[in-house]
């Protein structure tokens, strides 16, 4: 069995369990370390929490249907994690669309080996997530 056979395969399960991770962690960040979300955070949860259920659902009932609802929210949230991480990263970006209120979106609160931050980890996990359901909208068994 290949790598992408594989992710073919189970590609809504492994999807699940890291949109589950992703959103674990965004809980255990914001609640248990007392991290405070800012503006551009919450539009990333908005669009990584209803992937634990969509994908939960889609595992359980084994339904590859649901693939096209839920690659637009996955590359609309890693655009915006993308622009957080960017506007963190390139000092000029703030200064384009500034958060006005509450938390600076250009604030590290984790700045890991110089470049993982929570906007980028959120950026892989959407990443990962539009790549296995990209893989995964073919059967395994339509493979020739």
């Amino acid at each position: 069995m290949t790598f992408i056979t594989f992710c073919r395969r189970y590609c809504l399960y492994l999807s699940w369990v890291v949109s589950l991770v992703a959103v674990s962690g965004s809980l255990f960040l914001s609640e248990v370390i007392g991290y405070e979300p800012c503006r551009l955070c919450w539009f990333q949860r908005i669009f990584m929490y209803p992937l634990v259920f969509l994908l939960g659902i889609a595992c359980y009932k084994n339904d590859r249907t649901i693939i096209p609802y839920i690659l637009p929210l996955s590359v609309v949230g890693g655009s915006i994690s993308l622009y957080h991480y960017m506007e963190q990263k390139v000092p000029g970006m703030a200064k384009i669309l500034p958060c006005s209120a509450g938390v600076p979106c250009n604030e590290d609160y984790l700045n890991w080996l110089g470049f993982i931050t929570i906007p980028f980890m959120a950026l892989i996990a959407f990443i990962l997530i539009t790549c296995l359901l990209w893989i995964g909208k073919k059967k395994p068994e339509d493979e020739s």
